[in-house]
């Protein structure tokens, strides 16, 4: 029964490993390639164990693309390309088709109850439990990858927000110096880190390849659909349109995101309060009670 027990929990783990793989080798090969982009152009060359790995994860995502062409056909109205495409980019998962992100949802739907089953047996589990427990891991396998990705994608929005401030102050010192705009990006692409980092190089190798300025900041925006980002993008394409002067509006824009990100602030220290009522409740208090209480129903137990 040990055994059988100890070759699920294997299982398990190979499988949840295999997944994660399967999700995460894109990102991993989409950040390297974005690396190269930071000189120029694409890098060809790789080693014999990068191929070997890529054809590995490229098994994986031609299974899960069958799956999800198959999933998609029968139920249309359910899986939008665009839509899941707009919310694997803003996740950072620039190469993952979204056909085979949802094909990936369905083979965890299908192989998690397997498990359920397989390990609940070993451990002598009743049949409704087994029942049960297997409607959920459809349920969880189905539904992770994407709160995995919704949650990654909000999370990295956020953090471009952020960090959108010390960008225009950055391009500020730049073009101030008499650097054009499109020199002034290809800097500050040079020295920012982090996910705005990756859209500034994203952009420039497209401005690099062929496309125009406004083009290259428009897609950057339909990648990162965020006030801040939506505010730069448009102050740029509006001041090219009218003749106004980058370095002005770029000072009109910090003020404005200063303010803005100092609203956001305020937002969140007023909803702390409350999001530590919960923990005060139902946490701190019984704990509490029970410390100053306890002594006194003694004493007065003993008493009566």
């Amino acid at each position: 029964m040990t055994l059988i027990a100890i070759t699920a929990l294997l299982l398990l783990g190979i499988v949840v490993a295999l997944t994660l793989r399967a999700l995460l080798l894109p990102r991993l090969q989409a950040a390297e390639r974005v690396g190269d982009v930071q000189v120029y152009g694409y890098v060809s060359t790789a080693s014999d164990t990068v191929e070997t790995t890529s054809e590995d994860g490229r098994t994986l995502q031609n299974l899960a693309a069958s799956v999800g062409t198959a999933l998609a056909r029968r139920y249309p109205e359910r899986f939008n390309e665009d839509e899941i495409r707009s919310r694997l980019t803003a996740a950072g998962i620039y190469t993952f088709p979204p056909l085979a992100f949802v094909g990936a949802r369905g083979i965890a739907a299908a192989v998690m109850p397997g498990l359920v089953l397989f390990s609940g047996s070993a451990f002598g589990a009743g049949f409704p439990i087994l029942v049960l427990g297997s409607v959920v891991g459809a349920l969880l396998g189905w539904r992770l990858p994407d709160i995995a990705v919704e949650r990654r994608g909000k999370t990295r929005v956020a953090q471009i927000d952020r960090d959108m401030a010390e960008l225009v102050d950055l391009l500020i010192v730049t073009i101030e110096a008499g650097v054009g705009f499109s020199g002034a990006l290809q800097h500050a692409a040079g020295r920012v880190t982090g996910p705005l980092g990756d859209e500034l190089r994203l952009t420039t190798q497209e401005h690099r390849m062929g496309l125009s300025t406004a083009e290259s900041l428009s897609n950057m925006m339909a990648r990162i659909d965020s006030p801040s980002m939506r505010s730069f993008v448009r102050s740029i394409l509006q001041g090219e349109q009218l003749g106004v002067s980058i370095g002005q509006i770029m000072r009109n824009l910090a003020a404005e995101m200063r303010k803005r990100r100092r609203a956001a602030a305020e937002e969140r220290a007023h909803k702390a309060p409350i999001k530590m009522l919960f923990p005060l409740v139902f946490l701190i208090f019984p704990s509490l009670f029970i410390v100053l209480l306890y002594p006194a129903l003694v004493q007065i137990g003993e008493s009566l």
